[in-house]
C-alpha cells in the first residue's frame, strides 16, 4: 500500500461532514466459497496514475436532503429524500420530478431518515425497490413494490420489513445497501455512537450486512446463522465491488482517519481499538486514509479501474486507482470545493458516474439551485 494515500493534514472530529461528533489485506469476491480462487487483475488493467473528471451536465436540481439513489432500467433515476422520507423519480434526460410516494414509519432525526435505495436483482420481474430508514426504534430495510400505474405520490406499495433491530441514534446510522454480485444484499450499519458495538459480534451495528433478499443471514457468511459479513467498523456509507467481484466499503473516522477497506469476510476492521493503519495484526488495515476533513467519505462507486469516492465534509470527489486491493498511485482529488457537500456516487456506465450533492442536511451552505445530481465523465 502506498504511504502517500495517508495525507497528513489537521485532523478534524469526522461527523456526517460536519463539525460535531458523528458520522463524520486483502478483499474477496462477494461468493466467500471463493475467496482463495479469484484471478486479480492483470498489469494492463491496472488505471493510469492520474484521471480526470469531467461533469458532463446537470440531471437535476432543487433536491431536498437526497441520501440514495438507484438508477432505473432506461435511464431514469430513483432519489431519496432522508428528511422527506420520499422516493422521487428523476427522468434522466429532462430532469423531470415525479414523487412516488412517502416510505411510512420513517422517523428522521440527525443523521437518521430515509438513506439508502436499492433496486431487486429480479427488479424487471418484481418491481421491487429496497429502502434502509431510521424508524422510532431502530434503523431497518424495508422492501415496496413500484407500481407505475398508480398516479404520482401513490406508486409505493406498503412496506415489507426485511431486517429490522440495527441500532440507531442521532449520529452514525450506516445507510447504505446494494446487491451484490452474487445477488445478496449488502448493507453498512453504524455503531449509533455506542462504540462496543462494533466490536460486538451479536450486534447488527457497525457493521457490514450480507442477507438474502428476504433479509435471512446469507449463504456462506463467515459466521454461521449471522448477517454478519464484516465487523470493527464505525460507519459505513458506501459499498462498491471491483471488476474481479472485490467488496470496497468506506467508513468516516472519529478525529483522525477515514478509511477506504477492501473487505474480506469475517474480518476485523478495528474500530474503536483502531482508527486507520494499526500495528495490531488482528485488524484489517485500510487500503487509503484520509484526515477527516479531507473527506468524511459517503458513497463510493467503481468505474475504469478506480474506486470514487464522495467526500461530505471534504466536499471533492476522491480517485484511488487500484493494482487489485491495493492504491495503485496516490489519491486524487477533484472538484473540490466546486459542488460542496458530495454524498452519493453511482456507476452510470463504463466512464461515467452520477453524482448526489448533500447541502441541505443541515451541515453545508445550500445556493440557489441545491441539491442536484450531477452526470460525470472520469478516467
Amino acid at each position: 500500500m502506498l504511504a502517500a494515500a495517508a495525507l497528513l493534514l489537521t485532523a478534524g472530529c469526522s461527523s456526517d461532514g460536519g463539525g460535531s461528533p458523528g458520522d463524520g489485506g486483502s478483499a474477496s469476491p462477494s461468493d466467500p466459497s471463493a475467496r482463495s480462487s479469484s484471478p486479480g487483475p492483470t498489469a494492463r488493467e491496472t488505471p493510469p496514475a492520474k484521471g480526470s473528471v469531467k461533469v458532463v451536465r446537470t440531471v437535476a436540481t432543487g433536491l431536498s436532503t437526497p441520501w440514495g439513489l438507484a438508477p432505473l432500467p432506461g435511464g431514469d433515476l430513483l432519489v431519496s429524500s432522508r428528511d422527506e422520507a420520499t422516493i422521487t423519480r428523476v427522468d434522466g434526460e429532462t430532469g423531470e420530478r415525479t414523487e412516488l410516494g412517502e416510505v411510512p414509519g420513517v422517523s428522521p432525526a440527525g443523521e437518521g431518515g430515509l438513506l439508502g435505495i436499492a433496486l431487486s436483482p429480479r427488479y424487471a420481474s418484481d418491481h421491487m425497490i429496497y429502502a434502509y430508514f431510521t424508524s422510532a426504534s431502530d434503523n431497518r430495510i424495508v422492501r415496496m413494490i413500484h407500481d407505475e400505474d398508480k398516479p404520482a405520490g401513490e406508486r409505493l406499495g406498503a412496506p415489507d420489513t426485511v431486517l429490522r433491530g440495527i441500532p440507531k441514534g442521532v449520529i452514525h446510522n450506516g445507510g447504505r445497501i446494494a446487491f451484490g454480485p452474487d445477488g445478496m444484499l449488502y448493507a453498512g450499519t453504524g455503531e449509533s455512537g455506542d462504540t462496543g458495538l462494533s466490536q460486538d459480534r451479536e450486534s447488527l451495528g457497525g457493521k457490514i450486512l450480507r442477507l438474502t433478499p428476504e433479509g435471512e443471514p446469507a449463504p456462506g457468511n463467515p459466521f454461521a446463522g449471522s448477517p454478519v459479513y464484516s465487523y470493527g467498523h464505525r460507519n459505513v456509507q458506501g459499498l462498491a465491488w471491483d471488476g474481479e467481484q472485490r467488496l470496497f466499503a468506506s467508513e468516516f473516522g472519529q478525529n483522525t482517519w477515514d478509511e477506504l477497506n477492501a473487505i474480506t469476510p469475517g474480518d476485523n476492521y478495528g474500530w474503536p481499538r483502531a482508527e486507520g493503519r494499526s500495528d495490531d495484526g488482528g485488524f484489517h488495515d485500510p487500503v487509503g486514509q484520509w484526515t477527516t476533513d479531507e473527506a468524511s467519505p459517503s458513497g463510493i462507486a467503481h468505474a475504469g479501474g478506480s474506486v470514487w469516492m464522495a467526500g461530505l465534509r471534504g466536499e471533492r470527489l476522491w480517485r484511488v486507482p487500484l493494482k487489485g486491493t491495493e492504491a495503485a498511485a496516490d489519491p486524487q482529488a477533484f472538484l473540490e470545493g466546486e459542488y460542496g457537500r458530495l454524498r452519493t456516487v453511482v456507476p452510470a456506465g463504463d466512464d461515467r458516474l452520477w453524482l448526489v450533492t448533500s447541502n441541505t442536511d443541515g451541515r453545508g451552505d445550500p445556493q440557489d439551485d441545491d441539491d442536484r445530481v450531477l452526470e460525470l465523465r472520469v478516467s
